[in-house]
């Protein structure tokens, strides 16, 4: 309980009159909180089904360099011998997006940590690629993992594309993504993928997908977002 409401507290501090100057010369804040209906990662769900509390602060240079955390209320995991675990996927993400040879990159390193949790905390190296044409926008990208205590010593990849349709007469746009995964979480690999709409209203946005993968069942999950 005491992660869940370290998440609740996050979430008051996205809120409007709390959130920090959002653009101060080079430098720039946004803050994002939210709910879904199912946590859903790469196909699987972190939440046991159940709904899940969001929010994130990202801080942006306009250098391209940025930084964010992101937390999201999840499933016990990590429990030790005395049967406590994290309520709490915390990520802390530096990187660098943006233009090169024609293409939009964000290339990052990310930490997952997990509260409470015994020896599941673990890095990741998330690379991606995109290049919009009209109202789409295409992506590629790749995430490796390397060899650590809570991959079993096992490295971790993980390769996904994505499209996001949103033309500006539609009151909707549009998202999919197809994703597979090999390594010390998918020993016999794993494709996932999903499909979804989203619908701004004002400072909210309110999404539906449809998410699933060929190693668990696949969900229909809501959202609502408020961004700062």
């Amino acid at each position: 309980m005491k992660c869940i409401g370290l998440l609740i507290g996050a979430m008051a501090l996205a809120a409007p009159g709390a959130v920090l100057a959002q653009d101060e010369g080079d430098w720039s804040v946004e803050a994002t909180a939210g709910a879904v209906s199912d946590y859903r990662f790469r196909g699987l769900s972190l939440s046991g089904g159940d709904p899940a509390l969001q929010a994130g602060v990202t801080v942006s240079h306009a250098s391209g360099f940025y930084a964010d955390v992101y937390l999201s209320s999840i499933e016990t995991y990590g429990a030790g011998d005395d049967g406590d675990g994290s309520e709490l996927e915390v990520t802390l993400t530096g990187g660098w997006a943006g233009a090169w040879l024609g293409l939009d990159w964000d290339a990052a390193v990310s930490a997952y940590r997990y509260p409470g949790g015994d020896d599941v905390d673990y890095v990741e190296v998330p690379v991606q690629a995109s290049r919009t044409f009209g109202p789409a926008t295409a992506t590629l990208g790749v995430a490796y993992a390397p060899a650590q205590r809570a991959l079993g010593e096992e490295d971790n990849r993980y390769a996904w594309a994505g499209l996001d349709y949103a033309p500006e007469a539609w009151p909707v746009s549009l998202a999919a993504s197809i994703g597979y995964e090999d390594g010390a979480w998918a020993p016999d690999g794993k494709t996932d993928w999903r499909i979804g709409a989203f619908l701004p209203l004002g400072r909210l946005t309110a999404g539906v997908e449809w998410i699933d993968s060929d190693a668990d069942t696949g969900a229909l999950v809501g959202s609502v977002f408020a961004s700062f």
